[in-house]
């Protein structure tokens, strides 16, 4: 795929908004579909099948977060919210329905490209991962997302889940920085907070107790470790 050939949902009920961000990213060679509120942003999500979504909150007929969290009980497409709300309960609770990104509103055109197009690189390297790792009693199958366990449960990764992860694995039994995980999965204004509500749930999946993780360890304000002797060399960044 050309990089004139992606397509961007942008969700986004201000008219001049929504001019302006579409003009931004034709202007960057993208095909545009727009919608106006939620329900219509999901219709055209499961149509237009968007390479990146660009979501205001602010929605007329639903919140934006709902638009988040119903996508992503089908698809794993990145989605960037654009918005003018600035608590981090706010900001928290889009990242926990399984945002990619928070743009805050006045925004600069620049940087709302920059971060698509790092967010869209991210997605294609993390098509090439180890195949398969064995943490204990659990497989981990991560081209397909999935940890499978003794007992044959199988559990699914987020999209979020899966890149903290997938990081983890290409760092085996290294000490991997909070900011060097966060720049890797979030960019530059990732949430440490957002971040241990993701690395928790992993540990639920991966762990035998996951109170007391033998695998996924803290590193006392620094960052995280995955141990795992199956992992292999790290590959190179």
């Amino acid at each position: 795929m050309t990089e004139a050939m992606h397509r961007v949902l942008i969700i986004e009920d201000d008219p001049a908004v929504e001019k302006v961000v579409s003009a931004l990213f034709e202007t960057d060679g993208f095909r545009v579909v727009n919608a106006n509120n939620c329900e219509l942003a999901i219709r055209r999500a499961q149509s237009a099948r968007p390479d990146i979504c660009i979501l205001d909150l602010g929605l007329p007929d639903r919140d934006g977060v709902t638009f988040i969290a119903q996508t992503r009980t089908w698809s794993s497409v990145p989605i960037i919210v654009l918005s003018a709300r600035t608590q981090d309960d706010q900001r928290l609770a889009a990242f926990y329905a399984g945002a990619d990104d928070y743009v805050l509103k006045p925004f600069n055109g620049a940087e709302l490209l920059a971060r698509t197009w790092a967010i869209m690189r991210r997605v294609v390297r993390s098509t090439h991962p180890q195949a398969l790792l064995r943490l204990g009693g659990t497989e981990v199958d991560l081209p397909h997302r999935v940890a499978r366990r003794a007992a044959g449960e199988e559990l699914k990764f987020t999209p979020l889940e899966y890149r903290i992860l997938e990081y983890l694995v290409r760092r085996a039994n290294e000490i991997v920085t909070h900011t060097d995980l966060l720049n890797e999965v979030w960019g530059p204004q990732g949430d440490v907070r957002a971040l241990r509500v993701y690395v928790a749930s992993l540990r639920r999946k991966l762990e035998p107790d996951p109170l007391r993780p033998r695998y996924l360890l803290t590193e006392l304000g620094i960052g995280y470790r995955l141990i795992t002797c199956e992992a292999g060399p790290p590959s190179p960044s």
